[in-house]
């Protein structure tokens, strides 16, 4: 009997047990099916809370479902050196606190719709601005880009991030050098409480119309909480002439042609060479405070009257008080010797180094000297391409009714800075315009914008 009750007690333990384990597997069944673990975040397959495989609901990652995608802005390739460019591109994360560690994108630069070559690469995209996208020394083999395409592939991530452009304040912006080695010194401000590491700053700068110009890119290892830092960005060539704002001086020699051809339509003062020297002493009385302003003369020679200089009513004064020489009444005009004296001029120790360099050259007539040049035309046209290649800025101006076009057009750094005046009375009119084209009406704006991946919040 004692032998059969210890087997009824072994056969119900056995069942307890047996019935325990059975419902712990179910309840562990039910627990992983509809209570899953916050680690499932990282298992490739939707569970739990989660709106798609691993992200929404409770899981750190953001569902691209749930993210408005990035927007080109604008995309544009800047000529750095002849065969050289920089790719920018500005792009608007509207998302207020989605962000991406690693945007894939290719820029594509074309000619004639055409690409000529790509260049891709990832960047951090952080939340709720406009940020740029950069890609410098972009080598084309020689060939012009005409235009730039951005395509940006899918953010395989989206997460959000705590601070976007807010973080970073900039001062103390000074453009330098802009004609010699330029660079834009810059303060910039981490206003938070922690650090900002690998830092990526791009500095673009705008004309008055809002288009952009020219950019540069620095990086900052880091920048510690609340602290500022000193940055530089550089060109290896002028930009000069490639910005046209006020905030860059200009240094301008005026080369006049005092052949005795600007008399010939006499009158008690001779004319055109009175009216034509009037508005260039006008033009130089209006210069900024700044600039410089020297000239040149030309007939058989080229002379320089007055160096480049500041003191700009004496300047107007001596240009003013020109005449035409006796001796060139019946000379040549030597056109080359004015365009080689101007550019020794505007090279000169007397050049301010943070101010372009323009030449703003009045002739009447096809040049017919120097002596024994087999082609006078030809070689005014090689020695302006010349001047135009070292950075110096040409605008040509073909005083009267029978000027060479198509001569003048040549001198010009472009056929926009090329002016007929069929008519003395035009000269006012078109000095105005070069003071214009000079310096733009509006300041320009140089945008500088820092993005770091710091702040992200860590998936895990």
């Amino acid at each position: 009997m004692k032998q059969f009750r210890r087997w009824a007690f072994w056969r119900r333990v056995q069942y307890v047990s047996g019935t325990t384990v059975f419902l712990g597997l179910l309840i562990t069944l039910v627990v992983f099916v509809f209570f899953p673990d916050k680690s499932n975040c990282f298992d490739a397959i939707m569970s739990g809370d989660e709106r798609g495989i691993d992200c929404g609901g409770s899981c750190v990652r953001i569902c691209a479902a749930d993210v408005l995608p990035p927007e080109v802005q604008w995309v544009k390739s800047f000529e750095i050196t002849p065969g050289q460019y920089n790719a920018v591109a500005y792009v608007e994360n509207k998302n207020i606190t989605a962000a991406t560690r690693e945007l894939r994108y290719t820029f594509e630069l074309l000619n004639g719709g055409q690409v000529i070559t790509r260049r891709s690469g990832s960047t951090v995209l952080p939340p709720n601005s406009v940020y740029p996208i950069f890609e410098g020394r972009i080598f084309t083999d020689s060939q012009v880009v005409t235009d730039t395409r951005l395509i940006i592939e899918e953010a395989e991530v989206w997460q959000p991030a705590t601070l976007g452009r807010e973080q970073f304040r900039t001062s103390n912006i000074s453009l330098l050098s802009a004609d010699v080695r330029p660079r834009l010194e810059v303060a910039i401000e981490n206003t938070e409480l922690t650090p900002a590491e690998r830092v990526e700053v791009v500095a673009t700068l705008f004309n008055d119309a809002n288009e952009p110009l020219t950019a540069s890119q620095t990086f900052i290892e880091t920048i510690e909480p609340r602290s500022t830092q000193n940055i530089v960005f550089t060109w290896p060539q002028s930009i000069a002439r490639t910005v046209r704002s006020c905030i860059i001086p200009t240094d301008v020699v005026l080369a006049i042609d005092l052949s005795g051809s600007m008399n010939n339509d006499g009158g008690t003062p001779p004319q055109p060479v009175t009216d034509a020297l009037a508005a260039a002493s006008n033009f130089a009385k209006n210069l900024k405070a700044t600039d410089k302003a020297g000239v040149v003369t030309f007939a058989r020679d080229a002379f320089v009257p007055t160096e480049l200089t500041s003191g700009h009513e004496s300047t107007a004064a001596q240009i003013d008080g020109l005449t035409i020489a006796p001796a060139d009444e019946t000379s040549f005009t030597n056109t080359s010797a004015a365009l080689e004296v101007a550019a020794s001029e505007l090279n000169s120790v007397r050049h301010n180094p943070d101010a372009r360099r323009v030449l703003i050259l009045l002739t009447d007539g096809l040049p017919t000297a120097p002596d024994g040049a087999p082609d006078p035309v030809a070689a005014a046209i090689a020695r302006a391409s010349e001047l135009r290649t070292s950075g110096i800025d040409v605008y040509a101006i073909g005083l009267g009714q029978s000027v060479d076009q198509a001569f003048i057009t040549s001198l010009a750094t472009d056929s926009t800075q090329a002016y007929l005046a069929p008519s003395r009375t035009d000269l006012t009119r078109i000095y105005e315009e070069i003071t214009s084209s000079l310096c733009e009406s509006g300041t320009a704006r140089i945008d500088v914008i820092a993005k770091t991946e710091t702040n992200f919040t860590p998936l895990r």
